[in-house]
């Protein structure tokens, strides 16, 4: 991906070093400048090309080409402008994240990584291509869980409520939504009305499947897929539906409502009970010392590492080490106690090493990405959190309903103030500040 002034110092590069050649390679053309960014038109083929092939045999879901391919578009500004917003807050994905991630969509679709370069390159993708969506996509996921760090916040009482209120039930739902800009005017309210009215018209006739008036007509990010928001419990339903998708049947609709984003229309696709069977949930927790060591120099860690292990093992007091010794100002003044605490909490390497411990050993050195660790098991018990899991699990889903919300609020936001020309498929018109 390249900036506007890296793009036509390449094209200036290109030509000044080829004046005399009487042909030159053809140009890849802009799609739309994003800020300080370009969506290429090559980028913008490629993407509209993956969402045909997942609608081959159903084509007539999709709205004509030059509807679909400004949707796509949309999304492409949208994650542009996302991996822009997140490069400037610091986040990053190396390029041992990528190769995690290539490996386990390999391993998903049964395939070695050398047959998926192949799968790649007989779908028309580069696998430097690929390996850039999945950074950018990456990227977009870490930035969307920042934003609910940061934003998005669950108070016990919410949780109580939602908990005594719990039924067994779970929907299976659809939406269409028909955005509305912050402050809109009276004018854009009405045509925004009129143009949802038209819509649940339409299905109310039959002349249109609500997945297939989704793809055509939503402004939700997820209107290519039909507008499909998968299972959800009650609480996870926006209030304004949450009292009325209880009696509704399989494939009835409810709505217009207004909401913050704009008109919405919500399809109950269907309904099922939840699991509720599972009974009392235990956990080993594991009560432990530690003594990192961090150095600059690795062989300069491992030595002191094996120094301080090899003097617990001639009979020093493990706690004193640690306050004297360790890097790992958490715990050190507590001589190493790092509490109650289950297997996965401190990473895999730090729980595996705990596992294989008996109570009161100690370990050898071992590495994890923090620095090397002596460690020193000192109990382990088992615990019922049961009701933790309820709780933790009530709290998730409902962090998740705002997180949609505020989500899709900052995009729009985010979409609103910046500077966009799209140069394709329509005259080219600047938008933004």
């Amino acid at each position: 991906m390249k900036t506007p002034n890296a793009f036509f110092l390449a094209v200036a590069l290109l030509f000044g070093t080829a004046a005399h050649a009487q042909q030159v390679e053809p140009l890849d053309s802009i799609a739309a400048v994003v800020d300080e960014d370009v969506i290429l038109k090559s980028e913008l083929d490629l993407a509209l090309n993956n969402v045909l092939a997942q609608y081959v045999g159903r084509e007539d879901q999709l709205p004509p080409r030059e509807i679909l391919q400004r949707q796509v578009l949309e999304r492409l500004i949208l994650l542009h402008l996302q991996t822009a917003r997140a490069a400037d807050m610091g986040v990053r994905v190396g390029d041992s994240e990528i190769d995690n991630a290539v490996a386990n969509i390999a391993q998903q679709n049964n395939l070695t990584q050398d047959q998926l370069r192949q799968q790649l390159a007989s779908d028309g993708m580069s696998y430097d291509d690929f390996r850039n969506s999945l950074r950018d996509e990456m990227l977009s996921q870490q930035l969307r869980q920042r934003f609910a760090q940061t934003r998005i916040s669950v108070s016990d009482a919410e949780v109580d409520a939602a908990l005594a209120s719990e039924n067994s039930e779970q929907y299976h739902l659809a939406h269409i939504l028909v955005s509305l800009p912050d402050g809109a005017t009276p004018e854009q309210i009405s045509l925004g009305q009129q143009k949802v009215d038209g819509i649940k018209n339409l299905l109310d006739k039959g002349e249109m499947t609500f997945a297939a008036a989704a793809v055509r007509y939503s402004d939700s990010p997820n209107a290519l897929e039909g507008g499909d928001l998968g299972w959800r419990s009650l609480d996870e339903i926006p209030a304004a539906f949450a009292t009325t998708i209880r009696g509704l049947q399989d494939g009835q609709v409810v709505g217009p409502v207004r909401g913050p984003s704009g008109f919405q229309l919500l399809q109950l696709v269907e309904k099922r009970s939840a699991d509720q069977s599972a009974g009392a949930q235990t956990v080993t927790q594991y009560r432990a010392r530690h003594i990192l060591v961090r150095r600059a120099d690795e062989a300069e860690a491992k030595a002191l590492a094996d120094t301080l292990r090899a003097r617990i093992a001639g009979g020093a007091d493990f706690a004193e080490v640690a306050a004297e010794n360790s890097d790992d100002a958490f715990s050190k003044d507590k001589g190493g106690e790092l509490g109650w605490f289950t297997q996965d909490q401190f990473g895999p390497e730090f729980g595996a090493q705990v596992a294989s411990l008996q109570d009161g050993q100690v370990s050898a050195p071992f590495k994890t990405q923090a620095g090397w660790h002596i460690l020193q098991r000192e109990e382990t018990r088992q615990t019922d959190v049961t009701d933790d899991n309820r709780r933790a699990q009530m709290r998730e889903r409902i962090g998740q309903r705002k997180l949609e919300d505020e989500w899709n609020r900052f995009l729009r936001e985010m979409r609103s103030e910046a500077y966009v020309d799209i140069r394709t498929g329509t005259p080219a018109a600047a938008t933004g500040n």
